[in-house]
């Protein structure tokens, strides 16, 4: 069965759970934070389903290739800035670790779909 929708994507769903996932995790950001990494994080996890659906929507087999890059990318960044937030003790290791097991699968996801229509 063809899919007929990006909104059909396993990898979708998941990004678009982490993004609510994300937004929780920031709400707990201080303030001062509010237009440097609570922005930056949000604004990174809003960009991993935006840019699968994006692709997906181009019909172009090189455009959707890019798209999931860009997609991909936007995974290392959340999980770099998860990181971060942790290191300087702005958020727990322990609640951030579902956020980034979410987004290891979902890295590990885009890659298959790159290997499959690559």
């Amino acid at each position: 069965m063809k899919i007929q929708s990006y909104k059909e994507l396993i990898v979708w769903q998941k990004a678009m759970d982490m993004v609510a996932n994300v937004y929780k995790l920031t709400q707990d950001l201080p303030k001062e934070e509010l237009f440097a990494l609570t922005s930056q994080i949000r604004r990174a996890a809003i960009s991993v389903p935006s840019n699968i659906a994006e692709g997906y929507g181009r019909q172009s087999k090189k455009e959707y290739l890019h798209f999931l890059s860009v997609a991909n990318g936007s995974v290392c960044e959340i999980e770099t800035q998860l990181l971060l937030c942790a290191k300087i003790g702005y958020l727990s290791e322990e609640s951030i670790k579902e956020t980034l097991q979410t987004l290891s699968e979902i890295g590990k996801m885009i890659f298959s779909i790159r290997q499959k229509i690559g």
